[in-house]
This record gives C-alpha cells, structure tokens and sequence, in this order.
C-alpha cells in the first residue's frame, strides 16, 4: 500500500538521514521512478524534504521535522517502551511482528528520547505470565486466528467432561485473551457462545462466509459476559451432614467465617453438623463434594444426592474392573 510505503520512506529519511533514491528503492522494494513520484507526494503535503545533488547527495529531512514525526512526549515515551509483548500475541504469531514496529518507533525517536527508551528498558520489565502458566499446546489457534480475520465460518469438535465431544458449525466474532487463556467468541442459531479454545479438539475452515452484526463490539460483550458469569458464581446452595474431622479443613474452600457458622450449629452425638454452604455451580459442589470423600452427607437437593451416589458408583466399578483384570 502507498501509504505505509511513504511512512516507511519518512522513518527511513528520519533514521538515516540522507539517503540516495536507489537506496530508498532498494529499502521499499520499488523502483526509483516510484521513489521520485512518493516524494514528490510527501512534499506536495507538506513534508519538509530537500535534495542535494552529487555522488554522495540525497533526500532528506529537516532537522526540525523530527520531533513533529513522532510528536511524543517525555513521559509518553516513557510509558510506551514499558511495553513488552504479551504472550498471547505470541500463540497468535504477531509478536515479531509489534516487535518490528517498536523498533521502527525508537528508529523515529529523536535521539534525546531514544535515551529514554534505553533508560525504561534498563530499569523495568513486565512479566504477565504466572508460575503455572506456559507449556501450553493451542493447535489450532491459526486456524480460528485466520476465520476471525476473513469472517469464515468453522466446523469445530469441543471436548467436554469425560472424554464427551460434538462437532459443531460456528460463526467465529473474535478472540479474547484472558488472564492467559485464548476464549473464542462465536455465534450459533440459537445465539452467542464462548468456548476456550483448549477445548477445541479439531477446527475445519468452511467454503463459506458470514456477515458480522454492523454493532457488534467485543469488547462490550465480553464485559457483559464476564458480568453475567460473575453474577452466576456463588450460587448453587447445598445442604450438607459434616463429620468433625472435615469441619476445622472447611475454612480453605469457604473462607474463615465458615468455623463461626460451623461453631453455631448442634452436632449430633457423633459430632456431624448439618450446614447449608453455597457453591459456584451444581458441578463445583460435586466435584468439591467427591473429594471430601466420607466426610460428607449431602441432604437436599435430591438431583446433587442423586448425582454424587451415581459418580461415586461409577470410580467403585471402575476399581473392581481393573482388579479382575489383573
């Protein structure tokens, strides 16, 4: 495109300073009747570029022209270079990418603010990735990068919980990286979905296209689904029989103020209390509730009751198959 061609010119008169027209055509893999054409343009807009003839002559920038090509503050430079490139523009594949563009920016910095950007990069670093974050595999993150950008429609197999998969046709809005993890925001007949991207078994671009919602903004529906889900947590409530020796351990799900509702409650003559305790979900309770093993009762409702003895059944069986097979 012309335009990023006759920015690349600018930065390159800006770094150099004088520099022949081959040379400008060499850089912009154009030739030099294009070079003379583009700058002629910069100047019939403005931009203060003067020739020198000779062996050793050129085109090149006013010295005062430097500071009006980046325009950037003291403390703009300062902020801007404690950038680093998060890792999930890395799963994307863009990073060297912005990591070229930065360095064409400091090229443009005025030496004064070039110091500045040295004297950030010496002095802090930002690291966005936690202990246990990384090592992660995203197979087919290009694949969805690639139908988000050209608004193709996908086909794509989800795993869910215990081994289950569906295959599912797809129109891909866009991808949302949070606190790490890639989340593909898609629509479907029966309205938006967000799926994480780990979960995507397979991914199959499809000979078709759709059209995006003209008021579609990402990042307005994300922040209201992030806000539904939050909303949605902490609600799932259970009553429960608990044996005294789990009652002092509730306190590393529940929080501290659980032993002052435990203490409240009238132990039976085997010392079990009887509590009603909140969970994030139906599927947070059971999973929480297996792993308390014997140490829990569940009481009401009837469908999680139902649904641990159903799990419980299920690990029992599974253990007495592996023994008659050994």
């Amino acid at each position: 495109m012309r335009a990023d061609r006759l920015l690349s010119i600018l930065m390159l008169l800006q770094k150099n300073g004088r520099m022949s027209a081959r040379a400008l055509s060499d850089e912009t893999a154009v030739s030099e009747r294009t070079i003379y054409r583009d700058i002629d343009a910069l100047c019939a807009a403005g931009v203060p570029i003067y020739s020198e003839p000779g062996v050793h002559g050129g085109y090149a920038l006013v010295d005062s022209y430097r500071t009006t090509l980046t325009g950037l503050t003291e403390g703009e430079v300062r902020a801007l270079f404690m950038l680093t490139i998060p890792a999930p523009l890395d799963d994307l594949g863009v990073s060297d990418t912005l990591r070229s563009a930065f360095l064409k920016l400091s090229a443009a910095l005025p030496d004064v603010q070039r110091r500045d950007e040295i004297r950030v990069r010496q002095r802090f670093h930002l690291d966005a990735t936690g202990w246990q974050q990384g090592g992660h595999s995203l197979p087919h993150l290009q694949t969805i990068y690639q139908a988000v950008w050209s608004d193709c429609k996908v086909e794509v197999t989800l795993r869910f919980p215990f081994a289950t998969e569906v295959t599912r046709r797809i129109a891909p809005y866009g991808l949302v990286a949070k606190a790490g993890v890639w989340h593909l925001v898609c629509a479907r007949h029966q309205g938006m979905r967000v799926y994480r991207v780990a979960d995507l078994v397979d991914v199959r671009l499809l000979d078709e296209t759709f059209v995006r919602p003209a008021d579609f903004d990402l990042a307005a529906f994300w922040q209201a689904w992030c806000a539904e889900r939050k909303a949605g947590f902490a609600s799932y409530t259970a009553v429960l029989r608990i044996a005294p020796t789990l009652i002092p351990h509730l306190q590393h799900t529940f929080g501290r103020r659980i032993q002052q509702k435990a203490r409240a409650a009238s132990p039976d003559a085997a010392g079990w209390i009887t509590l009603e305790l909140t969970f994030a979900s139906f599927f947070a309770a059971r999973e929480k509730i297996l792993a308390w093993g014997s140490a829990v009762v569940v009481v009401e409702p009837a469908a999680l009751r139902m649904s641990v003895q159903d799990f419980a059944a299920q690990i029992v069986a599974l253990y007495k198959r592996q023994a008659v097979q050994k």
